[in-house]
């Protein structure tokens, strides 16, 4: 599966890049064992608390929510330009209503107890560490709200410690 495991901090890839265009699965395991994905575009990487961290930003409403407010670690799966239809339908229909992983071709495997995807080319675990919802009243720039949470269902941030990184070539 992943033939090199790196170190985080000589990682030479672009996050802006990586999250922004190339999108990523967020990837969770339940307590029962299953497993269920996400395509984000929005997210980072950096180091808070003296740590290498990760942060996500999910809906309240997304089915990967409650795989991550029940896991201790998740992963964070790049998959490279071949898999854009993938990524694509992963992220606009819900684990709820159907095996969308299968469907959508790819295989789940595991560092450790953290699930990934053997098609993934660069996987990330991660720890969480903390989590917060955004709240309207923290907004400085108001039109973030108007324009991003007409719903009002506001993202939650999960940030984590970044575990491990690994490379399929």
């Amino acid at each position: 599966m992943f033939d090199q495991k790196l170190e985080v901090k000589e990682l030479q890839e672009n996050p802006f890049h990586l999250i922004g265009t190339e999108w990523m699965l967020v990837t969770a395991q339940d307590a029962s064992g299953k497993v269920n994905t996400m395509t984000a575009s929005w997210g980072g990487v950096g180091v808070l608390w003296n740590k290498n961290v990760a942060f996500v930003f999910i809906r309240p409403q997304r089915y990967t929510r409650e795989f991550i407010e029940q896991a201790d670690s998740f992963s964070l799966c790049f998959l490279d330009e071949s898999y854009r239809k993938q990524l694509s339908y992963l992220g606009t229909v819900s684990g709820r209503d159907e095996d969308k992983i299968t469907k959508a071709g790819l295989h789940t495997a595991h560092i450790g107890d953290v699930p990934v995807f053997e098609e993934a080319r660069l996987a990330l675990t991660i720890k969480k560490l903390y989590k917060q919802a955004f709240a309207p009243e923290c907004f400085i720039d108001k039109s973030l709200d108007a324009q991003n949470y007409a719903q009002k269902d506001y993202h939650i941030m999960y940030i984590g410690e970044i575990t491990g990184a690994y490379a399929n070539n």
